[in-house]
C-alpha cells in the first residue's frame, strides 16, 4: 500500500555533495598517480614546428663546412644532418672508454622519426650558417653605412654586458618630528636662512611667515602680496628675501626693517618659479608668460629675458659655472643657458611631462629633474643624461630637495614622500604624508621641501596648511632598519 510507505526525505546539498565526490575518487583513483599517455602525433607535430622555428638555421650545414674533429666520417656527416643526434645520445666519457649505451626515450625517438629537410633546403643558401669572411660583400655594406671608423655599432650585433650597477650606501630612515600650523592657506615655498637660525614660508593665504628654525615658533608675519606667494629665497650674501607670486610681482625685503625695498616690474602673468644667483648680484625669476627674466638685483633693470619655451617656466636653477641658468618648464624641456649671451645652450626633451622641479647637487657637477614620468639625473656641462631613478613615484612631483649626504627628498602631489640614494637613484624609503585633521584626503600635496643648510632637517609645505619636519631616526641601524630592497636595474635604458 502506498500510504503506508514511508516518505522519501530529500537529500541536503552537502550530502549530494559528499556523494559525487566520492564517486569521482573512485572514478579516478585507479589512475591517480599515472602521467598521461604521449600522444605522438601531436608531439611530433610540436617538435618538428619548435625545430623548424628555433634550429632551422643550424640544423642543416653547408657542404663545405669542415668540422675538426677525430670522429669519423660516417658520425660527422650524421652529426651534421641532425645536430640535436648528439645532443642527446650522450656525452664522452673521460676516460676516453666507450660511453654506455643508453636506451633513447621517447622523446629521442620521436626526433629521429622527423622527416629530414629537402635536398634543395640543405643545398640552398637561405636557412644555412655560413662561414664569416673578413673582407665579404656583406660586411663592406655594413661598414659603409654604419659608424664611420668602419665598426659595426648595431645593437642588434652587439653583445649587451650584464649591468654592473654600484649597490647603494646604508641610509638612516627619516622620521616626522614636527608639525607646524599657522597659515590659513596651502604652503607653497619655502626659504632656509643662511644662519640655519630660522626660514621663511609663502602661502596661498599671501603672507609671508618666518619661523624659528630650532622651536618651530612663529616670530613674524611680512603681508604685501595680493597673491599665492609662490617663491621665496634668502640671499646668502645681502641682508635681503626675495619673494614671488601669482599677482605678477617680485618683491625685494630689507630683513632689517621688515620691509619692501625693491619691485621688478616686468613679468605678463603670474610668477611660478625664482633663483638667486649664487655669486653675482642678480636674480631670476620665470612665469606662465613663458619666459625667465633675469633682473639686476640693485638696479631693477631687467638684464635679459630668457625666450624660448612654449609654456609656464615652473622651476629654474642656477649655478656659478656655465651653464649659469637652467629652466624646466610645462613644455616638458629643460633648456640650459648662455647667461652672457642670453642664449639657450641646448634643450632637453627627455622628459614626457612637465618639469616641474629641479634641484643642483651641491657638490657634483650635476643636477636632476623630475616629472611626472621619470626623475632624471644629467651632467653638467653639456647636460648629457645619465640615468633614470631606478623606481617610478607615478604622481605629480612638485619638488626635490639633496643634501651632501647624497639623500634625496621628493614631494609629490597625492602627499608621497619619498626618499633616494643620489649615486645609485634607489629608493630606501617612502613616506605618505597624514593631513591635519578637518582636512581632505586630496589636501596631502606637497608644494615645496628644503633641507636646511646642514642637511640634517627637511622642512615640507603641503596643501593642508602646514609646515612638517623630518630627521634622521639616531637610533637605525642597518640591522634594525634595512630600507627598501635595492633591485640593480635589468636594461640601463639610454633616455
Amino acid at each position: 500500500n502506498m500510504s503506508s510507505m514511508d516518505p522519501i526525505e530529500p537529500k541536503t546539498i552537502k550530502n549530494l555533495t559528499l556523494q559525487s565526490l566520492k564517486r569521482t575518487y573512485d572514478l579516478f583513483q585507479g589512475n591517480h598517480g599515472q602521467r598521461i599517455p604521449l600522444d605522438e602525433q601531436s608531439q611530433r607535430r610540436k617538435l618538428a614546428i619548435k625545430i623548424k622555428d628555433e634550429y632551422a638555421v643550424v640544423r642543416d650545414l653547408p657542404s663545405n663546412f669542415q668540422i675538426a674533429s677525430k670522429a669519423p666520417a660516417s658520425q660527422t656527416t650524421a652529426s651534421a644532418i641532425d645536430p640535436t643526434r648528439n645532443a642527446v645520445a650522450g656525452r664522452a666519457h673521460p676516460s676516453g672508454a666507450p660511453p654506455k649505451e643508453e636506451k633513447p626515450s621517447a622523446l629521442q625517438r620521436l626526433i629521429d622519426d622527423l622527416p629530414k629537410s629537402d635536398d634543395k633546403a640543405t643545398n640552398g643558401t637561405n636557412n644555412q650558417v655560413v662561414l664569416y669572411r673578413e673582407n665579404s660583400k656583406a660586411l663592406s655594406n655594413l661598414k659603409s653605412e654604419g659608424d664611420v671608423s668602419g665598426g659595426v655599432t648595431s645593437a642588434t650585433v652587439i653583445r649587451r654586458l650584464p649591468s654592473k650597477w654600484p649597490k647603494p650606501a646604508w641610509h638612516a630612515p627619516w622620521k616626522l618630528y614636527r608639525v607646524i600650523s599657522g597659515h590659513l592657506g596651502w604652503v607653497r615655498s619655502v626659504g632656509i636662512d643662511p644662519s640655519n637660525e630660522w626660514f621663511a614660508t609663502g602661502s596661498a593665504d599671501r603672507t609671508i611667515k618666518i619661523w624659528d628654525l630650532a622651536s618651530g615658533q612663529l616670530k613674524l608675519t611680512l603681508t604685501g602680496h595680493i597673491e599665492q606667494v609662490t617663491g621665496v629665497k634668502i640671499s646668502p650674501r645681502h641682508p635681503y628675501m626675495f619673494s614671488c607670486a601669482l599677482d605678477k610681482m617680485v618683491k625685494c625685503w630689507d630683513l632689517e626693517y621688515n620691509k619692501v625695498i625693491r619691485h621688478y616690474h616686468g613679468h605678463l602673468s603670474g610668477v611660478y618659479s625664482l633663483e638667486l644667483h649664487p655669486t653675482l648680484d642678480v636674480l631670476m625669476t620665470g612665469g606662465r608668460d613663458s619666459v625667465c627674466r633675469v633682473w639686476d638685483m640693485r638696479s631693477k633693470t631687467q638684464a635679459f629675458c630668457l625666450s624660448g619655451h612654449d609654456n609656464t617656466v615652473c622651476s629654474i636653477i642656477s649655478q656659478s659655472a656655465d651653464p649659469q641658468v637652467i629652466t624646466g618648464s610645462h613644455d616638458a624641456t629643460i633648456k640650459l643657458w648662455d647667461l652672457a649671451a642670453g642664449k639657450a645652450m641646448s634643450t632637453l626633451t627627455h622628459h614626457k611631462k612637465s618639469v616641474r622641479a629641479m634641484v643642483m647637487h651641491p657638490t657634483e657637477f650635476t643636477f636632476a629633474s623630475a616629472s611626472a614620468d621619470n626623475i632624471k639625473k644629467f651632467v653638467l656641462p653639456r647636460g648629457n643624461f645619465l640615468h633614470n631613478m631606478l623606481s617610478n613615484q607615478r604622481t605629480i612631483v612638485n619638488t626635490m630637495a639633496v643634501n651632501e649626504d647624497g639623500i634625496m627628498a621628493t614631494g609629490g602631489d597625492n602627499g608621497s614622500l619619498w626618499w633616494w640614494d643620489w649615486k645609485t637613484g634607489h629608493n630606501f624609503q617612502k613616506e605618505q604624508v597624514q593631513v591635519q585633521p578637518g582636512s581632505m584626503e586630496s589636501e596631502g600635496s606637497i608644494f615645496a621641501s628644503s633641507f636646511d643648510v646642514t642637511g640634517t632637517r627637511l622642512i615640507t609645505c603641503e596643501a593642508d596648511k602646514t609646515i612638517k619636519m623630518w630627521k634622521e631616526d639616531e637610533t637605525a641601524t642597518p640591522e634594525t632598519h634595512p630600507g627598501l630592497p635595492f633591485r640593480p636595474p635589468k636594461d640601463i635604458r639610454r633616455f
